[in-house]
């Protein structure tokens, strides 16, 4: 190794001595060989990358050379890198790309040989298989394809090509068609819906000022509604408005079925509207969503509606009746969701069925999620950690660093590609035994790559290292600024776990840093609170000054709203929404937090809760029940006033 450090050091000084200016080193040169992928610069990325096939990432410069002309690639060097690389997360990605390009081309024999390989094939690639199906003759795809149909998303190119399949074949009906366009709109992809109404025949497409206007002003369509509902078209651009409005204000929409649209429209139609107008009035805590739910009676609601009328239930309290029977219409899918699986029991309960409130319970019961910890407490047992813990080998440790996916990862990371590293480890420690993935999940903390850390030791089934799966580096800093703003430890821990994974230089895309991912006006708005002198907004990523602002926004949201649930939805969303999210009366911590109106929100404040248990356990060897930590969110001040927004 000093030999080739040596020669590596005398190349670079004969490469400065030459054009004057130092060539790139090879960590340099892989980074800006990733960019002239990215940019498309063929011969940049030769260039760069000559010299480099034998590095740790030879599997991904060759992909990203192949890449980036596989249209004009010749089918036996795209056989011979698969042959080479196939088994790697880089050869992963090459043989979708090129099987996606062998469905474009309808060169269904090839194709189904490379799909069938992928390990994870995605949207477009089921697409292309559902095609592929339905080219030689087997009408079994089609039921596979009517589900694609209704993906509330805009279609990638492959389904876009199935669905024009099944057009031509005459397998899309009027009503097919129309109620794709339900689905889009009631997402907000109008452009998306636009495009499914070019598959109607010219007869049948409605007035396109008509639903331009149902998409930019659906109230003026439901104000001026046309003279004749007779036309089909004109009737869906009324209900399509109807969804719109909905959504935007469920209590005037409500107002407009019974008034204006009780007579004019259909009474399937109505139901729907119901229906619509009844999920978006419970996202918002609306006191009468389960009267509107009530006006939509048999009209077919999807998961997510049923969804929203158990939170709904669970608001307006004691109405266990209406929890059983939401869930019970859910899918079978839907109803595995340890939340469904958890209020259903507790339903049971409530209603006196004690067997098989515990036999539910049961089924969650001992995950490590917030309601299995849940389950567990309503069977009279509080989470502990395991007795005993899997601590890896420095052997096993050293075999994980050997394994080429890992350090492929590692590597990635370490170059700042971490999009491309993360996936990596994802695909490296897929099927992995739970030894295996604990020393994977050391390796990475070794590295200090905590979050990876994480990602393994979580995956585990009976081998378990609780450590790992919550680690605490930078323990002395959290510690001093936890005991200096009087936090909880394990809360805040619970919270950075979340935020950040412990990756000290994380950043989000709406601009929040550090550990505990501090918003830049949230950073300069607390240092000024604290009396911080010297801040500095490019400091914010340093391990001491994040600590500092994070905490110390932590202590001014707790004091504000006075729970450690509300306040955990504020540092999440913002104090004055978690605010909003409260009722007019005291609310069960775990029905608040479920009845938060964002996912990523609701999905937050649970996780945070939920592992600030196990950190209490581990820092502090003590029991920690979840229950006692969600407490009762107190009731909305009759009257109060909330501002837009009264901390940044």
């Amino acid at each position: 190794m000093r030999f080739v450090k040596s020669a590596l050091a005398a190349a670079a000084a004969l490469a400065v001595s030459h054009s004057g200016t130092a060539a790139p080193s090879r960590d340099e040169a892989l980074v800006q060989a990733y960019d002239a992928w990215r940019a498309g610069d063929a011969m940049k990325f030769a260039r760069l990358a000559k010299g480099m096939e034998s590095h740790a990432l030879a599997p991904w410069l060759e992909y990203w050379r192949l890449g980036m002309r596989l249209e004009d690639a010749d089918a036996a060097e795209v056989q011979k890198y698969l042959a080479e690389h196939g088994s790697t997360y880089a050869g992963e990605l090459l043989r979708a790309e090129w099987a996606k390009l062998l469905g474009k081309r309808a060169a269904w024999d090839a194709y189904e040989r490379e799909a069938a390989a992928l390990s994870r094939p995605d949207l477009e690639l089921r697409c292309y298989s559902l095609a592929s199906r339905l080219a030689k003759g087997d009408q079994g795809a089609l039921k596979g394809a009517a589900l694609v149909w209704l993906e509330p998303a805009e279609l990638p190119q492959g389904c876009q090509a199935l669905a024009s399949m099944l057009h031509g074949r005459g397998e899309l009906s009027v009503t097919d068609i129309w109620q794709r366009v339900r689905v889009l709109f009631e997402e907000g992809q109008i452009t998306a819906a636009k495009d499914a109404l070019g598959f109607l025949p010219k007869g049948e497409r409605p007035d396109e000022r008509l639903l331009a206007e149902a998409a930019r002003a659906p109230k003026r369509v439901i104000e001026r509604l046309p003279k004749s509902l007779e036309r089909r078209a004109t009737r869906e651009v009324v209900v399509l408005a109807g969804v719109r409005q909905a959504r935007k204000d469920p209590e005037a929409m409500a107002l407009a079925l019974e008034k204006r649209l009780d007579e004019r429209l259909p009474e399937r139609e109505m139901k729907y509207l119901w229906g619509r107008v009844a999920v978006e009035a419970a996202r918002q805590h609306h006191e009468k969503a389960l009267i509107w739910y009530a006006r939509a009676a048999d009209s077919r609601l999807d998961d997510h509606q049923l969804a929203w009328k158990v939170r709904a239930a669970l608001r307006k309290g004691g109405q266990w009746n209406a929890v059983r029977a939401a869930i019970d219409r859910m899918s079978a899918n839907a109803r595995q969701d340890p939340a469904w699986t958890y209020w259903y029991a507790r339903a049971l309960e409530a209603l006196g069925e004690e067997p098989g409130a515990r036999a539910y319970y049961l089924k969650i019961a001992g995950n490590t999620d917030f309601y299995g910890l849940l389950s567990n407490e309503e069977l009279g047992y509080v989470a502990a950690l395991p007795e005993s813990a899997y601590v890896p080998s420095n052997e096993e440790v050293a075999a994980a660093a050997r394994d080429p996916g890992l350090a492929r990862s590692l590597e990635l990371i370490r170059l700042g590609l971490r999009t491309e590293g993360v996936k990596e480890w994802h695909f490296a420690i897929r099927g992995l035994d739970d030894a295996r993935l604990l020393a994977a999940a050391e390796l990475a903390r070794r590295a200090e790559i905590y979050d990876r850390a994480i990602s393994a030791a979580d995956r585990t089934e009976r081998l378990h290292n609780f450590s790992l799966r919550y680690p605490v580096p930078f323990q002395d800093v959290f510690r001093e600024y936890a005991r200096t703003q009087k936090l909880d430890e394990a809360w805040v821990l619970g919270l950075v776990r979340q935020e950040s994974r412990f990756i000290t230089y994380a950043r989000s895309s709406a601009g929040a840093a550090g550990l505990m991912q501090i918003m830049p006006r949230t950073a300069r708005y607390v240092a000024h609170r604290i009396g911080m002198r010297g801040y500095k907004a490019k400091g914010v990523t340093d391990v001491e000054t994040n600590v500092t602002l994070g905490t110390g926004y932590l202590r001014l949201v707790l004091d504000d709203l006075g729970h450690a649930v509300l306040a955990s939805a504020a540092y999440n969303a913002g104090p004055a929404r978690a605010k909003r999210w409260r009722d007019a009366r005291p609310l069960e911590g775990a029905v608040y937090a479920e009845t938060i109106p964002f996912g990523e929100t609701r999905d937050y404040v649970k996780k945070v809760m939920a592992n600030a248990v196990f950190y209490a356990a581990l820092l502090e060897n003590r029991v920690s029940p979840i229950k006692a930590r969600l407490g009762t969110v107190p009731a909305r001040a009759p009257g109060e006033v909330i501002a837009d927004e009264d901390l940044p």
